[in-house]
């Protein structure tokens, strides 16, 4: 029995192997625990649930340190061995079958001070259990006493009392924190949503805005092209004129080195005819000055802008007054009004949250 035993020994417990599995292709078995703590200390930020890991890895057997691949169970995905669990059982059967049953005796306790006395009575005056001798003798000669069994069965009946109460206390305890805890889990979505609503509705200001600043900067770019198309007129019909001129000097430059006289005095007349008309820009427009701003187009956003610095959510008093001044408002409309309680209402204490979780669920509170 004693070989058997050393066979059916955990090598990392030292214990008699407790749901063994195998591991393969080793064939070495291990503790379902024991493994799965090795396998925990080995792999110890893989995620984990109920204290066991729950993705695969690899596993180091301890005993040949051979490598296994897991799957997504883990160590509770290896093959249990039903071989050597049918093997413990009929071992314990057998070393149980084997041993002499004790035989349970009551332990009597002396009392302190007659040493040879035994406690065998229970002084009610001062709630201690006592022996004969200091009834008759000793500390609680004048004291009320009473048979130690029947004082056992009363106080046996209000621990078990007191045990029951406190069952029910901390059962009322887990569904005021079951509660509380719903209530939490309620605010977080409630404020999901609510935040959801919000950006919704500044998203449509956003788009608002979009809108108009695409409207403004349309109307200036109008006007810029109107002025820099009269601007490029103006340039081009300068420029054909200083043309003009150039080559009017050009022929004045000749003419100049013309010797015959005659010939120049017949040339001269047309081109100084020439001269004093391209000499003129009274027929060519001017720019007006300040015709380049754009000043015009200035805007004052002051107004806006103090209305949108007092955007905030509206009071529930707000809202029932609007509600009243239009019934007919469309469903988007409603969804998108926010509500909040005005920063001098105190928030609702703990017992009002448990009576309204337990009215709407049927669950104790206190």
């Amino acid at each position: 029995m004693e070989n058997l035993e050393k066979q059916l020994i955990c090598p990392i417990c030292l214990e008699i192997f407790s749901k063994p599995v195998v591991i393969l292709p080793c064939q070495h078995n291990l503790c379902r625990k024991c493994a799965n703590d090795v396998f925990q200390a080995s792999n110890p930020y893989l995620p984990t649930r109920n204290g066991s890991l729950t993705s695969g890895g690899r596993f180091r057997c301890p005993s040949c340190r051979h490598e296994v691949v897991l799957d997504r169970h883990g160590v509770y995905g290896l093959q249990r061995n039903l071989l050597v669990e049918n093997i413990i059982d009929m071992f314990k059967q057998e070393s149980s079958s084997s041993k002499p049953t004790p035989v349970k005796t009551e332990e009597m306790l002396m009392c302190e001070v007659h040493k040879e006395e035994k406690i065998n009575i229970y002084c009610v005056t001062h709630n201690v259990p006592t022996c004969s001798m200091c009834k008759v003798f000793g500390a609680h000669k004048d004291c009320e006493v009473a048979p130690i069994s029947s004082i056992y069965q009363t106080k046996k009946t209000e621990l078990s009392d007191g045990i029951t109460m406190m069952v029910g206390h901390t059962d009322r305890m887990q569904g005021i924190i079951s509660q509380l805890e719903e209530a939490c889990r309620t605010v977080e979505e409630n404020s999901r949503r609510q935040k959801s609503l919000v950006c919704d509705k500044l998203d449509q200001i956003y788009s608002i805005l979009e809108e108009k600043k695409r409207e403004m900067s349309q109307k200036v770019t109008v006007e810029q092209d109107k002025k820099m198309n009269y601007i490029r007129g103006l340039t081009k019909k300068y420029g054909d004129h200083l043309e003009e001129s150039c080559k009017i000097v050009e022929m004045g430059i000749q003419t100049m080195e013309e010797s015959e006289m005659v010939s120049f005095l017949q040339n001269t007349k047309s081109l100084l005819k020439k001269i004093s008309e391209a000499s003129s820009t009274a027929h060519l427009d001017k720019v007006e000055h300040g015709y380049e701003d754009m000043n015009h187009f200035t805007v004052d956003f002051r107004k806006e802008r103090k209305a949108l610095d007092s955007i905030e959510f509206m009071q529930d008093d707000e809202e029932d007054d609007e509600d009243d001044e239009d019934g007919e408002a469309s469903a988007e409309d409603r969804e998108g009004i926010q509500t909040l309680s005005a920063s001098s209402v105190q928030p609702p204490s703990s017992q009002q949250i448990i009576s309204s979780s337990a009215a709407s669920k049927n669950t104790v509170s206190i």
